[in-house]
């Protein structure tokens, strides 16, 4: 049985710029994001809390940027539907070189030894931290089901969490059997955007304080800075993330 968690929110932050989140990664006070869309899809960085980004790049129109992560000196940015990987400098922003990606790009996280890669379904593929090349599959399941709609990935204690795509959830994965072992209402922190069905939760990546957070969404207005708390869950918690 999965533990359940509910969070609370310890700070409410800025968003700077409200892109089309696609990835979020944070490190010592700063925050890379990746942002989509067609024409639009940008890789920036700017200071937690404050207004303004400091620094942005735009991809070539042809790309719809992804999920993001830091692996050493390099910044992986992964595209949707063009199966094309970016390295950026995380410093200058300078591209360094893109190279082929054999999958849909959606979510990407840092697991020390290996990346682990999400393409929306139940599967997550470890891979080359320096080269993005597949080293095997992590087929996800709660409760004996199937997990689907794994997006964007965060690393922290030993277990990848995943937004589960369009629900207010996260899942916490085990990924040495891809077993589900923590599921975390994030409704406390969910903007509802009325009219704009686009505006769902993406974007979570792990701080340095045991079970802390940030979660941001799509044209989110804010960031959200949670701590996982524990909570009696309901008695079916695989309904919550499977089944996509």
């Amino acid at each position: 049985m999965p533990k359940f968690h509910r969070i609370t929110v310890l700070r409410r932050l800025p968003h700077p710029g409200r892109g089309f989140t696609q990835g979020l990664i944070a490190e010592d006070g700063w925050v890379w994001e990746s942002t989509g869309q067609y024409g639009q899809s940008t890789v920036r960085r700017y200071q937690l809390g404050r207004d303004q980004v400091d620094a942005s790049m735009a991809l070539p129109p042809e790309l719809f940027g992804e999920g993001i992560c830091r692996a050493g000196e390099s910044l992986w940015q992964l595209t949707w539907r063009e199966r094309v990987a970016l390295r950026w400098d995380p410093r200058s922003l300078a591209l360094l070189e893109t190279v082929s990606y054999n999958r849909e790009g959606w979510g990407i996280c840092n697991a020390g030894s290996y990346v682990l890669t999400s393409d929306g379904s139940s599967e997550l593929v470890r891979r080359d931290p320096q080269t993005l090349m597949p080293l095997g599959i992590v087929v996800v399941r709660c409760g004996g089901q199937h997990v689907g709609g794994l997006n964007d990935l965060a690393w922290a204690g030993g277990l990848v969490w995943a937004n589960i795509a369009p629900r207010p959830y996260l899942a916490g994965i085990d990924p040495a059997d891809g077993e589900v072992t923590a599921i975390v209402d994030a409704r406390p922190a969910w903007e509802r955007h009325r009219g704009n069905p686009e505006a769902i939760l993406n974007g979570v990546t792990a701080l340095p304080g045991a079970g802390e957070f940030l979660l941001t969404g799509k044209h989110w207005e804010f960031i959200y800075h949670v701590r996982l708390a524990g909570g009696r869950g309901p008695r079916r918690p695989e309904r919550l993330v499977a089944g996509r």
